[in-house]
């Protein structure tokens, strides 16, 4: 009798680690978000420009865009549990190493020996004009950047286990589920940092970096007791249904996954819409408190915190009912390949609603859209998860999707600088119809790269 990790670990085990990486990622999200939800306070009180603080959140997406494949390799090499716990207790405390920056600090000292090259770097290789060091800048651009290098394996540790725990027919619904996570993170963070801790308790800036941070250790317990260790998530781990023609995934070097049209497709699906869902986390409560002369929507410091938290809503539901459709989708059809591109083309097809946000004038019809814009591109989120275990067999998915995450990255990281330039200069109107057009993009990705989804191929094996 082969034994699985359905018949090792029980229904219960199982949703229980979905339930323990959800809440992960929600940890993850909401360190993360603390510094975007504090981004118009901490402008106003250091005097930075959009594009200032748009240098800041690049440094964390260089971070996450340099750890990727590093973080997968670390998955692969010290397994999932091992490896969540030591990107989870790096980014937590540098999550709260954030209260100890700021004007005439050391860290800020420190940090301008990485910051001046990384903004004379990042500027000629974008061709824009680099920004004068604002005050305290240069030690929030340093922290971001060890953040991201922290932070960026916990999506591919999700992915792997999923991968290696669940089947196809419920993976997207698994997926959903831990992505979720994301979101669930992006929406506490507004409330709780903004509105309740700052606002609501007149807790200082330092202080909403800390508390969070440290509460969320606990964390910790429940995860190394409950998750297998390599050996045991080895054995046990879930095989494709069907095997591809090929090497034993042990002997397919990085060159190898790089160069394969199926890894190719799912790097560009990320590539065109991950930068979406990090746009929203990074700008919106920037562009609900702008002016409305740029295209902002000139709300208060507690209508901020209290609205930003709605599309982010949305979002957690995509993730949690995006990915039960597509799993509906797959077994309706009784094809993997069409149900998935189903779920795909309903998910591209609200992300794209974005943009028709310049020509709405209603804060509450503004709010729904872009909820219902996060809600598809979340959907993808749920679907493209599931679609990876497809793909590619559990013991290669933490090295493949640290190649789709470092391009994600890429990307995010060119949308991210070029958001606080753009607004800068012509306002939000050009950005959301740019992040309006990824989705077709996105889809165009699925249908002439990705193709048929099925178990990628890989010739001959490394020398």
């Amino acid at each position: 009798m082969v034994i699985t990790a359905e018949s090792a670990l029980s229904s219960k085990t199982r949703w229980t680690i979905v339930g323990l990486l959800s809440a992960s990622i929600a940890i993850n999200l909401l360190d993360r978000q603390i510094f975007s939800v504090l981004a118009p306070l901490l402008r106003e009180t250091f005097a930075w420009s959009n594009t200032q603080y748009g240098y800041a959140a690049v440094a964390f997406n260089l971070g996450m865009m340099l750890g990727q494949v590093p973080a997968g390799a670390l998955m692969d090499r010290v397994g999932t549990k091992n490896g969540l716990l030591v990107i989870f207790l790096g980014w937590s405390l540098l999550t709260a190493a954030h209260a100890l920056a700021g004007p005439g600090t050391a860290i800020d000292s420190i940090g301008s020996l990485f910051a001046l090259p990384f903004v004379a770097i990042v500027a000629s290789l974008t061709f824009t004009t680099a920004p004068v060091l604002a005050a305290g800048l240069s030690g929030f651009i340093f922290l971001r950047f060890l953040l991201g290098l922290f932070q960026c394996g916990n999506y591919t540790a999700g992915i792997k286990a999923l991968a290696g725990l669940f089947p196809a027919s419920s993976r997207s619904k698994a997926g959903g589920l831990f992505n979720a996570g994301a979101q669930l993170g992006s929406v506490i963070a507004g409330p709780l940092v903004l509105a309740w801790l700052v606002q609501g308790m007149g807790v200082s800036w330092q202080m909403a970096f800390v508390l969070p941070s440290i509460v969320c250790l606990l964390w910790l317990a429940p995860w190394m007791t409950t998750f297998p260790d390599k050996a045991r998530m080895t054995d046990i781990a879930l095989k494709p249904t069907v095997t591809a023609a090929g090497p034993d995934s042990s002997s397919i070097s990085l060159g190898r996954l790089f160069t394969n049209r199926q890894v190719l497709g799912l790097a560009l699906i990320r590539i065109f819409t991950g930068p979406i869902t990090v746009f929203y986390w990074t700008w919106l409560a920037n562009y609900l408190r702008g002016p409305e002369a740029t295209g902002g929507r000139g709300m208060t410091w507690l209508a901020v915190g209290l609205w930003v938290a709605v599309p982010n809503l949305f979002g957690m539901a995509g993730n949690v009912f995006g990915g039960m459709m597509t799993d509906s989708l797959v077994r309706r059809t009784g094809s993997v390949d069409l149900g998935r591109k189903l779920g795909f083309v309903g998910a591209f097809s609200l992300g794209a609603l974005s943009m028709t946000l310049p020509y709405v004038g209603s804060d509450a019809l503004a709010i729904l859209i872009m909820g219902l814009a996060l809600f598809g591109n979340q959907w993808v989120a749920a679907t493209y998860i599931g679609t990876v275990g497809d793909v590619v067999p559990q013991t290669l998915a933490g090295r493949v999707n640290g190649i789709a995450g470092l391009a994600d990255n890429g990307a995010t990281m060119l949308a991210v600088l070029y958001t606080g330039i753009m607004v800068d200069k012509y306002g939000w109107g050009p950005v959301f119809l740019g992040v309006g057009l990824f989705p077709f993009l996105a889809m165009a990705s699925l249908f002439l790269v990705l193709r048929k989804i099925e178990p990628a191929v890989f010739r001959g094996a490394r020398s």
